[in-house]
């Protein structure tokens, strides 16, 4: 049989895919909307969050391409990401609220689980790609983000933890002005393992029981790693900057 006679593989169109995300985002709200007193900021701000993924994925990823089952993974991962992040500025600080606490954490921690489900299904698939794994370390820095602002409210650190989920976003906008900044990193074991450490003590720090000293130490720890993983790689980038620049 001729290549021409074999059927062809069918094509799920981007939006298709995002459609599902989106009832799926908006089933994790319900659950949510049920726990926190804030439902139409909340609803906003997660309409906002995945209103940015979907420009990014039909502006960057092409329409007749599948969106495999890589990705499709990721944006599970993303519609919880997007209730987590949404519901962690209104965690209230009391000792009554030890049980919305408890089930922020297990959310965290199936999100923090999900992550390697992509990459394993991109090696099996075969469909590995640089959208694959920016979209993915996107969402890895959106769920540090909303745990950072889930431990301030809760009142196990002050202000000073948001420096750990801002710390990516200052550096992406640090390279929209430095060019030199947006050369490809090389694989660092360092860099997977600083922000698995960012997330496990955040998670911790989240839980009831955790006393905010030991919790501030913990983030400060880790927050003095990230500093020190962020420095290397803008040295690294810095050296090689005219090189960058000449190719």
């Amino acid at each position: 049989m001729g290549s021409e006679m074999r059927p062809k593989p069918s094509i799920i169109p981007p939006w298709a895919d995002l459609l599902w995300g989106a009832a799926l985002t908006a089933l994790w709200m319900v659950g949510a909307l049920k726990l926190y007193a804030a439902s139409w900021p909340m609803i906003i701000f997660a309409t906002l969050l995945y209103g940015f993924i979907c420009a990014a994925i039909l502006t960057r990823w092409p329409r007749d391409k599948d969106f495999g089952w890589a990705n499709r993974a990721t944006l599970f991962r993303s519609s919880l990401i997007i209730a987590l992040v949404a519901a962690a500025p209104f965690l209230p600080a009391t000792p009554s609220s030890d049980h919305t606490l408890w089930i922020y954490a297990i959310g965290a921690l199936t999100a923090l689980i999900l992550d390697g489900v992509d990459g394993k299904l991109a090696r099996v698939t075969h469909s590995a790609s640089a959208f694959g794994a920016r979209f993915d370390m996107e969402m890895d820095a959106l769920l540090i983000l909303g745990l950072c602002i889930a431990v301030v409210m809760s009142g196990k650190a002050g202000t000073w933890v948001l420096a750990l989920g801002l710390m990516r976003y200052l550096f992406v906008a640090a390279a929209s002005v430095l060019d030199w900044l947006n050369r490809p990193l090389p694989q660092s074991f360092r860099r997977k393992t600083i922000c698995v450490w960012q997330i496990v003590t955040l998670m911790v720090a989240i839980l009831p029981p955790v006393p905010p000293m030991f919790a501030s130490l913990t983030l400060a720890t880790a927050l003095l790693l990230l500093a020190w993983s962020f420095l290397t790689d803008v040295y690294w980038l810095y050296e090689r900057r005219f090189h960058h620049e000449t190719v």
